[in-house]
């Protein structure tokens, strides 16, 4: 039992442990909100146990001191899982418990990944964010508003052609997709407006997941209402009929459709951070949720900025590894909005370190040591990459798993030393907060470390190419870059057209420093290649487009939606 009353049952699945404590043990959202000193006025009620906080608050109160913000990253991703949520919650749980004023800023999921293959986003065992079942589904509707927003551009698009097509649009040269919440890979390249000529003119068009949408992103990125249809009125749906090469073909944008207006109202209450709260009770803001290896990968700036008003710690991740979020978080999340880290926290684990030392998922729970010294240059890359590229102080947890040997945890300790890393063993999943207090005491005692802040680039000055090649070489350790024909060409016309000078979004594998997704470790001895280039002029970035990454996945041969029911009283089951 713990101190609420709780029952701990053995060998629970994550949905067991959530409803365990929700709703029975679970405050309800306007205490919440008295914790986190919101007031009322400020609260918009979902229900008993979520809530949106209306954005004046930031208005009203811009003039309070932020508190310090820390950032959870972690190794490359392997089907081992690292559990970087998990942390990022328990070690929010663990600063409460210390005695600290503490609030979460994290993602919300994609219904593609809890239909498919990952499963749901809010933690794990006793580190999570409840209601879990409501933030892995619809829960206050916000990617139905970007879906529905992006949609409405897209019927814009096509209807102002076919009522004339005023601006010159080519059909062809249209960038702007629809798109669905949903792992769909029948919808990535389709023909529409087929029936003849009342139907539309016929195209070839295609859908993106939701979170892929470039809305995604201007909304995450958005610090206002009027700067979130700023920034909807600079998107870049397409090109005019003509020749790149002569300078006659010209970017058409949102404005030039008048369609900002309308997507911003679609938007208005989507722009709003989401209020939960841990098991333990922590307030936590779960808000957007732009994919990491698409876009920038991060919760929204209103979200994060809002937490800093009402925390002295605000705890907040970056998607996937630290070669994708982080340095996105850093690059671009940071640089836009003004922001500071204080920390890094670095998850990783025994089981993803002996992945990334080349033994294969059966295999895991086996004792390696010899793997897993060899799979830990992935992990000390990253380490050097925080400390020295971005100048940040940075500390390791170690997410332990119940298989993990003390011979093993040991050996991850003594590496991270040798690499003059600091390293804490981390045990939020299997005891939440209680667990996660040793980070939590190394975290404050990091934040009032002095740090020198910077990027791994700068802006003025410096071409599209020359950011690109600054990322490859210094946050993945390439030999150099090598431009396709076609992305060459896109980046002189991207230069012509005034986009020179905008941050970079490197589209990029997850599972590896490389644009290649099996190559595991830290490879030496390797040039990037980037195959395409394109503008999110909305959101602000240029998106550097490597390997083969999709902006539609598709579900697995036996995806979780299968293991997803619910019963007569509402219950669901097999969402983890």
């Amino acid at each position: 039992m713990t101190g609420d009353g709780v029952k701990r049952v053995p060998n629970p699945s994550d949905i067991d442990i959530a409803q365990s404590v929700y709703p029975q043990h679970t405050d309800k959202i306007h205490e919440v909100a008295k914790r986190a000193n919101i007031p009322e006025n400020y609260l918009e009620p979902y229900g008993y146990y979520k809530a949106k906080v209306d954005y004046n608050y930031l208005i009203d109160h811009q003039n309070d001191k932020d508190g310090k913000l820390i950032l959870v990253t972690a190794i490359n991703p392997t089907p081992a899982g690292e559990g970087k949520t998990t942390t990022t919650v328990g070690l929010a749980d663990g600063l409460k418990r210390i005695g600290k004023k503490v609030m979460v800023a994290l993602r919300e999921p994609s219904l593609g990944p809890v239909f498919g293959v990952k499963g749901g986003a809010a933690g794990g065992g006793w580190a999570q964010v409840i209601p879990m079942e409501d933030i892995n589904l619809h829960f206050t509707g916000d990617f139905h508003a970007i879906g529905a927003a992006n949609n409405l551009l897209a019927a814009m698009i096509d209807n102002h052609i076919y009522q004339g097509n005023k601006l010159n649009i080519d059909p062809r040269k249209i960038t702007w997709r629809r798109c669905v919440d949903m792992n769909d890979r029948q919808l990535r390249f389709i023909v529409d407006g087929l029936g003849g000529k009342a139907n539309g003119a016929s195209r070839e068009d295609g859908y993106d997941i939701t979170v892929a949408s470039e809305i995604m992103a201007i909304l995450c990125l958005a610090s206002s209402i009027d700067d979130l249809k700023a920034r909807l009125s600079r998107v870049v749906i397409g090109y005019t009929y003509g020749k790149v090469s002569d300078g006659t073909q010209k970017p058409v944008t949102a404005g030039q459709l008048n369609a900002q207006g309308a997507l911003a109202a679609l938007l208005k209450d989507a722009l709003k951070p989401n209020l939960v709260q841990t098991l333990e009770g922590t307030p936590a803001f779960v808000h957007g949720g732009p994919f990491a290896n698409i876009a920038h990968g991060c919760n929204s700036v209103m979200a994060t900025r809002l937490a800093l008003k009402l925390g002295d710690y605000v705890v907040t991740e970056g998607g996937f590894g630290a070669d994708l979020g982080a340095e996105k978080f850093l690059d671009i999340k940071c640089r836009l909005a003004g922001l500071t880290p204080s920390a890094v926290v670095i998850v990783a684990t025994v089981r993803a370190l002996k992945s990334h030392g080349g033994v294969k998922k059966p295999d895991l729970d086996k004792e390696n040591l010899e793997a897993l010294e060899k799979g830990l240059p992935n992990l000390t890359q990253h380490i050097e990459n925080i400390k020295n590229v971005f100048g940040l102080p940075a500390v390791v947890a170690i997410n332990a798993f119940p298989k993990d040997t003390p011979a093993e945890l040991k050996k991850v300790e003594d590496l991270c030393n040798k690499a003059g890393a600091n390293v804490v063993l981390s045990e939020v999943w299997a005891k939440g907060g209680e667990g996660g207090e040793a980070l939590a005491k190394k975290v404050v005692e990091l934040v009032e470390q002095p740090s020198t802040f910077k990027f791994s680039y700068e802006l003025k000055g410096t071409g599209i190419k020359q950011k690109i090649e600054a990322i490859a070489t210094k946050i993945y350790h390439a030999d150099g870059v090598d431009f396709l024909p076609d992305a060459a060409k896109e980046i002189e016309q991207l230069e012509k057209l005034g986009y020179g000078e905008i941050p970079v979004c490197m589209a990029k594998t997850q599972y590896s420093f490389t644009d290649d997704p099996t190559k595991l470790g830290a490879p030496k001895g390797w040039r990037l290649t980037v195959r395409k280039v394109k503008v999110s002029a909305g959101a602000g970035f240029i998106v550097a487009l490597t390997g083969e990454i999709m902006t539609m996945p598709g579900l697995p041969p036996v995806p979780s939606a299968e293991k997803i029911d619910v019963d007569n009283t509402g219950k669901i089951s097999g969402l983890f």
